[in-house]
């Protein structure tokens, strides 16, 4: 089997019918095949009951052996046939499944891709998880209808054609009572879509938790919340599972029906027919073709009751799979739907008007706020993942192109993903780069000693997340990736909060280095990196209310001085007892002499 192309197209994300009928048309030809071999192998199965007929009516009753033998070696080239057809037809089927599989796993990925950082806050890695798992799975299987599914419907007229050879009476029954059994099993259909809804939306939520329990599992441990969270995750694991049995009573009654209501029809047609052979309106022949007939009936109504189910489970998955594409990685309806325009050619200031932060080119920027999110979210509009109309010289930055805007501005999470892998691969990313520049950027971060410490140096394995490392050596990491990339503009969400004084010292002096002349903004309450920053902005409340440099700030402006000192009340009032003039006590008195103790 050949590998689906890279290319996957643009998926319709208007709706999950839209986009079932997307994974449909992406690829026609292979499609036409499995309806073709479909439907041929459904139509081929109602070749040997007639052939049976012909044998008993033909050879068996006048006892011609030659017309017997005949319509035997038949009736075993039809099996033959349908043996063949049966295989290529299964080929086919699986290769469909396979690249709607690849194809929507391929998009899911390309799209977690281009959220980028902005993925963690919009959806948890547990939600991913299962839609990119589960929900792919059921699109996937959902694709059967288009090949069987087909064939089934094409079938169901072929044997009523068949049967209205023989008898009107009886095609007019299975014309109308397969439609009927449509009918019955359709409100179970519903529930099981709405059960199945409800177990998803469970289920990936249920996973979230998980996802944190496992992640935090240390941190949980030592303060003591390891059995908060563990009951949460019993809690939910029960409700999950009575959803699941909520989706298990609903299948059970659909299989029951798909399998019982055919068998009852095949009792009743098969009945009437042979009420009319007693009667001389049929031949005994005919009598055994319309039991094969309608034997080989069940199996196109079984088909077409599987597939309804599998449509509704491939609508609940598809929904999932596009509310998750229809997140937005920073193009929002804030900005004039029109073509992306290019970005300034030379370096530029970014103003985010909201706070009042101007990122000068060139320059180290400091932003000091006394809540960290409102630094980060500042971050976040100049990086373009939140909506703002933030702009990059004299255009709008959510007018640029986004692939540019990503190429050229990076913003450096300090809980940014570290894939498992070599510490090389971690550090380098994207990147090709050679040994020279990896050192530069590990010697930037302040990282030989983490590189030192593995057993391998940067070819040592680093676990997911990096959990082998520490938090100081997980932020260094992160800060050796960043600077490697050398972007235009770097934008560091507290790139110094882990380490020690003396190793954020150093890491602050080294990325005032590493960054010369190059735009570079940080997020960070700390004396030694602010003391690094050309400019600081004092952030209260969301909006700028001091400009200037870490020693003016300090001078002139109260707020800040006690933020970036880390000072309490009671840290204040201490200082104003070291600094308030001491009263003058009195001398003590002369000891006595050891003339006077004699």
């Amino acid at each position: 089997m050949t590998a689906p192309s890279t290319d996957t197209g643009v998926p319709d994300r208007r709706g999950p019918a839209r986009y079932l009928w997307w994974v449909i048309v992406s690829q026609p030809q292979r499609i036409a095949l499995g309806v073709l071999l479909g439907s041929v192998w459904m139509v081929c199965l109602t070749l040997p009951p007639y052939a049976l007929s012909r044998a008993i009516d033909d050879g068996l009753r006048p006892g011609d052996r030659t017309a017997l033998m005949g319509w035997c070696a038949a009736l075993f080239g039809i099996g033959l046939l349908n043996a063949w057809l049966a295989i290529m037809r299964h080929r086919t089927m699986t290769r469909i499944r396979l690249n709607a599989y690849f194809r929507t796993v391929r998009v899911v990925v390309d799209h977690a891709t281009r959220l980028g950082a902005a993925l963690p806050r919009r959806l948890s890695a547990g939600e991913v998880v299962t839609i990119g798992h589960s929900d792919v799975g059921v699109i996937s299987q959902t694709l059967t209808v288009t090949g069987p599914g087909v064939g089934a419907v094409i079938a169901y007229f072929v044997v009523a054609a068949l049967l209205l050879s023989v008898s009107a009476l009886l095609a007019v029954v299975v014309l109308i009572g397969v439609p009927l059994l449509a009918v019955l099993i359709g409100p179970f259909l519903g529930r099981l879509q709405g059960a199945e809804t409800a177990y998803r939306e469970r289920q990936g939520k249920l996973a979230a938790i998980l996802g944190d329990l496992s992640g935090g599992l240390r941190v949980l441990n030592g303060l003591g919340g390891k059995g908060v969270f563990a009951a949460r995750y019993r809690d939910g694991s029960r409700r999950l599972r009575d959803e699941g049995y909520r989706v298990g009573s609903s299948m059970s009654w659909v299989q029951a029906f798909g399998l019982g209501l055919p068998t009852l029809f095949l009792a009743a047609v098969t009945w009437l027919a042979a009420r009319m052979a007693a009667q001389g309106t049929i031949t005994v022949g005919e009598l055994v073709a319309v039991y094969g007939y309608v034997a080989v009936l069940v199996l196109p109504v079984t088909f077409l009751i599987e597939g309804a189910y599998d449509i509704g489970r491939g609508l609940v998955a598809a929904r999932r799979v596009v509310d998750f594409l229809n997140l937005a990685p920073g193009e929002w309806e804030s900005a004039p739907r029109t073509e992306p325009v290019q970005g300034p050619k030379e370096p530029s200031v970014l103003r985010d008007p909201l706070s009042g932060v101007e990122v000068a080119p060139g320059l180290l920027t400091a932003l000091v706020s006394t809540r960290a999110s409102d630094a980060t979210d500042v971050v976040d509009r100049l990086g373009r993942f939140a909506p703002s109309l933030a702009t990059w010289g004299a255009v709008r930055l959510d007018a640029v192109a986004l692939d540019e805007v990503r190429s050229r501005i990076l913003v450096a999470d300090n809980e940014a993903d570290l894939f498992a892998g070599t510490l090389r691969a971690a550090i380098s990313g994207r990147c090709a780069p050679d040994e020279e520049a990896i050192a530069r950027a590990v010697d930037a971060a302040v990282a030989r000693d983490v590189v030192l410490g593995l057993p391998d140096g940067l070819d040592a394995p680093l676990d997911s997340h990096g959990r082998n490392l520490s938090g100081g050596q997980r932020q260094r990491v992160r800060l050796a990736r960043a600077l490697l990339a050398d972007p235009e503009v770097l934008l560091a969400v507290d790139p110094t909060s882990a380490v020690d004084s003396h190793t954020e010292a150093n890491m602050a002096a080294q990325l005032r280095a590493a960054r010369e002349g190059r735009t570079t903004l940080v997020t960070s309450t700390s004396p030694l990196v602010l003391d690094q920053a050309d400019t600081v902005y004092h952030l209260v409340d969301g909006r700028v209310t001091a400009i200037g440099s870490h020693a003016d700030l300090l001078a002139d402006d109260p707020d800040y001085r006690r933020l970036v000192s880390r000072g309490t009340a009671e840290d204040d009032q201490a200082e104003e007892q070291r600094t308030a003039p001491r009263p003058t006590l009195p001398a003590p008195a002369a000891e006595p002499t050891h003339e006077a103790l004699r």
